[in-house]
C-alpha cells in the first residue's frame, strides 16, 4: 500500500508506531520498522546518554529507517534534539513547541521532519516551520491529545494543509487504516494497539487489562500531569485526579524531574520560581504523572500508577507481535478496500 508517507519515509506500510514514554522504546521501534513500518522512539524521558544509546541499539537491531521524538514541553529537551541531530536520525519527530531550527537542522542532513498536532493552529504552524508530514491527533488517542476527535480533525486540517497527514486516535486495525485514508490521511501512528504487542516493554498485567476493556474505559483529563491526556480509569487515576497541589510542592517534586533526565536541578527549580504559579502547579503535576505513568506503564501497577490507554481498548482483544498486528492491519484494509470498490 503506497502513499506519499510511505514514498517520503522510505517504508513498506503507511503505519507508523506512536513515541510513548516508557513505551517506545529501541527494541519496540525495531520491531515495527522490521516488520514494514516505521517506529518512533520516544526521548521524553530519557537523559542525552541514555537517548544516544537508544539510537545506537535500533542501528543494531535494524537497517530500516526509524524516527525518533521529542517533547518540546518537557525540561531538557532540546539535548535530546541535539542529539538526534548529531545521530542524524532518519526521521525526527517533535510536539508541543516550535521546531523551526529543527527542520533546518535535520533537512541539513537530507533528513524528514514530522510534527505532533492537535489543533488547526498547531497544524499551519508546524507547515510553516517547515515539517514535511504532521501527525495529527485525535481526542481519542491514549496520552496527550486534544479535544476534537479524529473524524473530525483529520479533515479538517486536511483542508488548510498541502503536507501529508498520519492520523492518530482511534486506530488500530484495517478498517482504521481504511477510514483515515478516506478522511484525507496518507497513513496512521498507533499507539495502544502496540503498547499492547509481543514486543512492548508493557506490564503483562496492562496487556490482558487492554484486552478485556471497553471503549468506555478511559478519561481525558489534565489532573494527571498538567496537560491533556487519555489514560484508563482506575484507582491511581482517580487519587491523582482529586489531588490538590501547591505550588511550592513543585519544587520538591522537580528534583525528580531533574534526577530522571539529567537536568540541572538548581536551574529548574529556579525556572519554576520565576514561571508563575499557573506554570509550577503544572510542574507539580508533571512530577506526579512521570511517576504515575513508570508505575503503570512498567511495574503493572493501577493503584498508584496511570496507564495511557486509547478508546480503542474497546477493540483490541488479543495480544499479537508486532509483526502479526502489521499484517493484519493491511491486508483486512486491503480486503475493505476490494469490498468497497465491488459495491
Amino acid at each position: 500500500m503506497k502513499t506519499r508517507i510511505t514514498e517520503m519515509l522510505g517504508i513498506e506500510h503507511p503505519i507508523l508506531l506512536s513515541g510513548m514514554s516508557w513505551i517506545s522504546d529501541a527494541k519496540l521501534v525495531a520491531a515495527v520498522c522490521e516488520a514494514g513500518g516505521m517506529g518512533i522512539l520516544a526521548t521524553g524521558i530519557l537523559n542525552p546518554e541514555e537517548t544516544r544509546r537508544a539510537i545506537s541499539e535500533i542501528r543494531q537491531a535494524t537497517n530500516k529507517p526509524f524516527a525518533a521524538n521529542v517533547t518540546l514541553y518537557f525540561p531538557g529537551s532540546e539535548r535530546n534534539a541535539k542529539i538526534l541531530i548529531e545521530e542524524k536520525v532518519p526521521v525526527v519527530n517533535y510536539s508541543l513547541g516550535k521546531g523551526d531550527w529543527i527542520c533546518k537542522a535535520v533537512h541539513g542532513y537530507g533528513g524528514k521532519v514530522i510534527a505532533t498536532v492537535a489543533t488547526l493552529k498547531h497544524a499551519l504552524a508546524a507547515q510553516k516551520d517547515g515539517a514535511d508530514a504532521l501527525i495529527v491527533t485525535g481526542s481519542e488517542a491514549a496520552g496527550h491529545a486534544g479535544e476534537i476527535s479524529s473524524l473530525t480533525l483529520i479533515p479538517a486540517v486536511k483542508e488548510i494543509v498541502h503536507i501529508p497527514i498520519i492520523a492518530a486516535g482511534g486506530f488500530a486495525d484495517g478498517r482504521g487504516l481504511v477510514a483515515a485514508m478516506v478522511m484525507g490521511a496518507e497513513g496512521i501512528s498507533m499507539g495502544t494497539r502496540f503498547m499492547n504487542s509481543v514486543e512492548s516493554p508493557v506490564h503483562e498485567i496492562q496487556k490482558k487489562i487492554c484486552n478485556e476493556k471497553d471503549a468506555f474505559s478511559t478519561v481525558f483529563t489534565d489532573k494527571v500531569d498538567g496537560l491533556g491526556a487519555r489514560v484508563m480509569k482506575s484507582a491511581g487515576t482517580t487519587r491523582l485526579m482529586k489531588k490538590r497541589l501547591n505550588p511550592f510542592s513543585a519544587l520538591i517534586k522537580s528534583k525528580e524531574i531533574a534526577r530522571m533526565l539529567g537536568f540541572p536541578w538548581l536551574k529548574m527549580a529556579a525556572g519554576i520560581l520565576f514561571s508563575g504559579m499557573k506554570k509550577a502547579l503544572m510542574m507539580a503535576r508533571m512530577a506526579n504523572g512521570f511517576k504515575a505513568f513508570e508505575l503503570a506503564t512498567l511495574k503493572g501497577d493501577n493503584k498508584r500508577g496511570v496507564l495511557p490507554l486509547g478508546q480503542v481498548t474497546g477493540i483490541i482483544h488479543e495480544t499479537l507481535t508486532v509483526k502479526q498486528i502489521i499484517d493484519k492491519t493491511i491486508s483486512e484494509a486491503e480486503e475493505i478496500k476490494k469490498q468497497m470498490a465491488v459495491s
